[in-house]
């Protein structure tokens, strides 16, 4: 039967006809809802596991970051007692002036209950005049969290650096935890500064390296810092051996405790503190004070 010869619906099954094919479609739209309400449900819990462990992962870290670190430790290969390390000529190494192989923060210097206006008693952290004829110490007082410090050595680097190649200065890194306030809970100075003492004690000539790395990529104050897996590959890419397990196991933390509490014994309150031949730099610009003590020892 041609379509022409079909029996034409009443109004009333037109009516039910179409109501069906509502309620067909009603129904898709509603099993569509529902199945997107449910994707929806278990995108968000799916977002909300995810934050939790992000949450976890950082509370985690940051415990860790904050642990109490031991009294006592050892003092790095390369490095002396008072924090520091020392280049010479074509950055050679320079051996340290300290016998000791530990260090105990029970035995750093009481600490001022005042600012301190001048630094004291330097004798006693080796900072003092180079005998005649030697190369004019240089000790530079740093905290990798400070702008100034990063100032200091963009400015003044390539400068030192002449001075020392030429054999007319040592110069000394001495890295301090003075900025771990301003890491957001991190202690992020004194873990680059461990970091630091990592690389020192076994790839020295790899120090200067990561020191410029470190100031490259410098963080700013009131962030977290970079952390211990970044500080570890940026060790690695500056050509030192693997400083993983130091860096875990804080191997150094007790050691920038102590130095640190040291310096601030002996009235070093800021950074950059910079000492030439046993003067503090303060006014004016560093070349020039600098400039005047080489003179004067020749």
């Amino acid at each position: 039967m041609s379509p022409q010869n079909e029996p034409r619906l009443t109004k009333a099954q037109r009516t039910a006809q179409a109501r069906e094919k509502a309620r067909i479609i009603r129904e898709a739209q509603l099993k569509k809802e529902k199945r997107n309400s449910w994707l929806l449900r278990g995108g968000v819990l799916a977002a909300a596991v995810a934050i939790v462990v992000i949450i976890a992962l950082v509370i985690i870290q940051n415990n860790a970051n904050n642990e109490p670190i031991a009294a006592s430790g050892p003092v790095p290969a390369n490095t002396n007692a008072y924090g520091g390390i020392t280049f010479g000529k074509n950055g050679a190494l320079v051996k340290p002036v300290t016998t000791e192989a530990s260090v105990d923060i029970k035995n750093a210097p009481a600490q001022p209950t005042a600012q301190a206006t001048a630094a004291t008693g330097l004798d006693a952290i080796g900072v003092k005049a180079s005998a005649s004829g030697q190369p004019v110490q240089t000790v530079i007082y740093l905290d990798f969290l400070c702008p100034h410090c990063n100032e200091f050595e963009k400015t003044y680097g390539a400068q030192l650096k002449t001075w020392q190649d030429e054999g007319k200065i040592t110069v000394e890194y001495r890295p301090l935890n003075f900025l771990n306030r301003f890491s957001s809970g991190t202690n992020y100075s004194a873990r680059a500064a461990a970091a630091a003492a990592c690389v020192a004690n076994t790839s020295p000539d790899k120090y200067k390296a990561f020191v410029d790395a470190l100031f490259a990529d410098q963080p700013a104050e009131n962030s977290k810092g970079l952390d211990n897996a970044t500080l570890k590959k940026m060790a690695t890419d500056a050509g030192s051996a693997d400083i993983g397990s130091c860096v875990d196991a804080k191997t150094y933390r007790p050691y920038v405790e102590y130095t640190s509490a040291l310096a601030t014994g002996h009235g070093i309150n800021g950074t950059p503190t910079v000492f030439m031949d046993g003067k503090q730099y303060s006014t004016g610009t560093f070349t020039d004070f600098a400039n005047a003590i080489l003179a004067a020892k020749k």
